[in-house]
């Protein structure tokens, strides 16, 4: 005999469906509970140490989007050094960007956020020449970058999507997007995760997103600002919630310095960190 499946019961009148659980919002309300005032403490302090930071476009947008996917899984110094190869090799002659700032001293100084010396003043490659150099020559040019075989056929891949979608190699076209969907737009492209996007949007258009490199991800979860086996994608979320737009450029740029001069992977230097008597690595009860 054949049963029949069960008949579903029909929702009552005016009962409202359940929204799906937002696992992000649902933590960052939380920690916005039980730990009132962290995030502002934690920009506080950390902008006393390193100072504040203030926010300045570097580069146009797709320079921008090239040098962040060259520097993935490499140190900046080495991602400027192939940055400057695809300047060399494919002129353009097209206007001359600055990179760096201007430091305390009143001397150039790297960007903020940026591992590197910052890249000398200079135009942007001919991106049409990289998107149709020889993927070999293309290569050997990058090398020095580190992963370059990687690395040439997903820039090129990025360049011909641009083009093919916009119509040029230009992105200004996305500061008239949301956030989130600008973000989308860039994460379509093969190659291009949460973070590279979030980067491209955050400097170049102040976007609020937040950038989870591997210094901000560390630091998060040792704080306790992330859960402590919260991936980057799932930080990324947690941040767009934890926030105010006012706020992401400093979170970022100030996690990061941190991760790299004082919250070090091995051998965080807790007796001289400001954030000490709130952070959970320190203290696992700190409030």
């Amino acid at each position: 005999m054949t049963r029949r499946p069960p008949t579903p019961t029909p929702a009552k009148p005016g009962r409202r469906a359940r929204r799906p659980v937002d696992p992000a919002l649902t933590w960052a309300r939380s920690l916005l509970r039980r730990r009132p005032g962290l995030v502002e403490f934690v920009i506080e302090r950390l902008g006393g140490l390193y100072g504040v930071p203030a926010p300045a476009q570097r580069l146009d947008p797709v320079s921008e989007l090239v040098l962040t996917i060259l520097s993935q899984n490499t140190a900046d110094l080495n991602s400027e050094r192939a940055f400057e190869a695809l300047r060399a090799a494919y002129p353009s002659g097209g206007p001359v960007m600055t990179h760096r700032v201007v430091g305390p001293d009143g001397g150039e100084a790297p960007p903020e956020g940026w591992g590197g010396i910052g890249l000398a003043p200079g135009a942007p490659p001919d991106w049409s020449a990289v998107e149709d150099a020889d993927i070999g020559a293309l290569i050997d040019v990058i090398r020095i970058g580190g992963l370059a075989n990687q690395k040439a056929p997903r820039i090129q891949t990025a360049l011909r999507t641009i083009r093919e979608r916009s119509g040029g190699y230009d992105l200004g076209f996305l500061v008239s997007l949301p956030p989130r969907d600008a973000r989308d737009w860039l994460t379509a492209i093969p190659g291009i995760g949460r973070k590279t996007a979030s980067i491209v949007l955050l400097f170049c258009f102040g976007m609020p997103l937040m950038p989870v490199d591997t210094h901000v991800e560390r630091v998060s979860r040792r704080i306790g600002l992330a859960p402590p086996t919260a991936s980057p994608d799932e930080q990324h979320e947690i941040y767009a919630h934890l926030l105010a737009a006012d706020q992401f450029y400093a979170a970022h740029v100030l996690l990061i310095q941190h991760g790299r001069r004082t919250c070090d992977a091995r051998r965080p230097a807790c007796d001289r960190c400001p954030i000490a008597p709130r952070c959970r690595f320190f203290d696992p009860k700190a409030e």
